[in-house]
């Protein structure tokens, strides 16, 4: 790996966590400030007694530094993902915590500036008395209460949406959602009663002799180019937001149109859908730019693998996974064609598959489930019981049960010996997995012994059950091998190790043609070839499955054991 691919990774790293740990700075100096601005239920002389705690934290030159240095860093890592973003679409909860965001640096300028210069330019003592007093004994009440109503709202709002959206991946958070929720929505609302109930106190107080004279002395004192300039500030600060904002938003639109002159990539998804994109972006911006769902819990930030997509055609040209994608696919075990969609950015044309329903959830975002394999060449084994209704029919339930059971005893016990795989249970037949580990040709030659074992057993269980049964139990098994998708897949409560694909069609339709080619066994010669086997002393067909418009080779096998296999191990 080069120096700047190892670069790029740190950095990504890097500035999440950045942005994480700024964010948790803020958040330690704004929840206990809202908090304070409840007791003005009480009175204002409550909120002054808990003042300090805030006044230690921001009041100091190290806790300025740090509390202002994390809003900018904040608010700068913010204006770079939303220059990064490749398109602004996005789900709800992602464009609130946007707009809660950006609304934070314009109401909340003047407010820091004001109690910030209050004290350091003109030297009042910026108690909750006079902070309240200069909102609500301004010209424009109504707009300057309003104001700092909405700044409670809006930074709390920001507040709640990053630490929800953080900690929901997290076990121990879901069991206390029913506590932090109400706390949630209840603590704002009292924080702005309790600013309304402080200011309709000051009210009350100015209409006394001398109060204001009292709380405003250090401000009247002040010579007014100092008041000058506080306005500038204010005003500067004001300018330098809208411009950072707007330099943000013009880059957005030279870097489209730098992509769309540079190059384009095509992703074909399931169902024909095929999207085309400016490299540069990543799939998940892909698919949501055309329009369409797809699952991202985190919000693309890598934090869960609820985006996660199989690749195929062109994933080798993907490039290797980052830092954050590698620890996420690791933590599920995923196989090397399973990438994140939020990490992932396409150069060259590719072929994606969902592995996720759009309405994944939480509990989805880092369990596996779905469709989750990778492509191998596999021996695939189908073997059914004959006439399973007319023993239904001739039988209590328990009694067919009793039967069925030591039926899968024994195919269970066959696939163990033959170091066969169990994958499906379908009523009243098996599909199982040879070659998982050995390849092709050891897995046919396995499968073949396999069913022998399978045959013979049933002997044996037809013998055990003579007084049972009205007539012997009969099994039809098919085999072939190819391609197939293996891994783990099925509902996410309860997946197994299984396979999908066309040659495991194959191999059940293989099955259903030991009846009309009234055989034990149909094995296709597909699967022979691959085993290395001679069976030219066995009958050979040509059959039409459906699903396939040209016939199969297959050999029809009365009885496996008379065929002579070379040692499968």
């Amino acid at each position: 790996m080069t120096d700047s691919r190892i670069s790029r990774l740190s950095h990504g790293n890097l500035e999440q966590r950045l942005r994480l740990w700024s964010g948790l700075v803020l958040a330690v100096y704004v929840i206990p400030h809202t908090l304070n601005h409840t007791l003005g239920l009480i009175s204002i002389e409550a909120m002054d007694s808990l003042r300090w705690i805030t006044s230690s934290l921001a009041g100091t030159v190290l806790g300025g530094i740090v509390l202002y240095g994390a809003f900018l860093l904040h608010f700068g890592l913010a204006l770079a993902a939303l220059y990064r973003r490749a398109h602004l679409r996005m789900p709800a909860w992602e464009a609130a915590q946007l707009i809660l965001g950006l609304l934070i640096w314009p109401l909340l300028i003047g407010h820091a500036v004001g109690t910030r210069t209050g004290e350091d330019i003109l030297g009042a003592q910026m108690t909750y008395e006079l902070v309240v007093a200069n909102y609500w004994l301004d010209e424009n009440r109504l707009w300057a209460v309003t104001k700092q109503s909405l700044l409670v709202l809006v930074v709390w709002g920001h507040l709640v949406f990053g630490l929800h959206f953080w900690l929901r991946l997290k076990p121990w958070y879901q069991r206390l959602i029913p506590v932090l929720y109400p706390l949630a929505v209840l603590i704002p609302i009292l924080s702005v009663l309790g600013f309304l109930r402080a200011g309709l106190s000051v009210l009350d107080a100015a209409a006394e002799p001398g109060w204001a004279e009292r709380v405003f002395n250090a401000a009247r004192t002040t010579p007014p180019e100092a008041r000058a300039l506080v306005g500038q500030i204010e005003v500067g600060l004001l300018v330098l937001f809208y411009g950072a904002v707007a330099a943000v938003l013009a880059a957005r639109v030279v870097r489209r149109l730098y992509r769309n002159r540079h190059g384009t990539f095509r992703m074909r998804m399931p169902g024909g859908q095929t999207v085309t994109a400016p490299r540069g972006q990543t799939i998940l911006e892909a698919v949501r730019a055309a329009g369409l769902s797809h699952a991202s819990v985190c919000g693309g930030r890598g934090r869960c693998t609820t985006c996660r997509v199989r690749v195929g055609t062109g994933g080798d040209d993907l490039p290797p996974p980052n830092e954050i994608e590698a620890r996420a696919l690791t933590r599920i075990s995923a196989p090397p064609n399973v990438r994140l969609a939020c990490q992932v950015r396409p150069q060259k044309d590719v072929v994606i598959v969902p592995l996720l329903p759009p309405t994944a959830s939480v509990r989805d975002a880092n369990r596996r489930g779905g469709v989750d394999g990778a492509e191998q060449n596999v021996v695939v084994l189908f073997a059914d019981l004959r006439g399973s209704t007319r023993l239904g029919e001739q039988k209590f339930p328990y009694d067919v049960l009793f039967v069925l059971n030591q039926f899968f005893e024994e195919l269970s016990a066959a696939l163990q010996e033959t170091n066969g795989h169990y994958a499906q249970f379908q009523g009243d037949g098996v599909m199982a997995l040879y070659g998982l580990e050995t390849g092709l040709r050891t897995g046919v030659r396995q499968a073949l012994e396999g069913a022998t074992q399978m045959l013979s057993r049933l002997d044996d269980l037809n013998r055990r059950l003579e007084g049972e049964l009205n007539a012997p139990l009969r099994m039809g098994i098919g085999i072939h091998a190819g391609e197939a998708i293996v891994g783990t897949m099925g509902p996410p409560t309860s997946p197994n190790f299984s396979a999908i694909g066309d040659n495991v069609n194959i191999a059940a339709r293989l099955e259903s043609q030991t009846k009309p080619l009234d055989c034990a066994l149909v094995v296709s010669a597909d699967a022979v070839e691959n085993g290395g086997l001679d069976f030219s002393s066995v009958p050979r067909h040509e059959v039409t499955v459906p699903g396939r418009t040209q016939p199969i080779a297959v050999y029809a096998v009365s009885d496996p054991a008379t065929i002579r296999l070379p040692d499968a191990g």
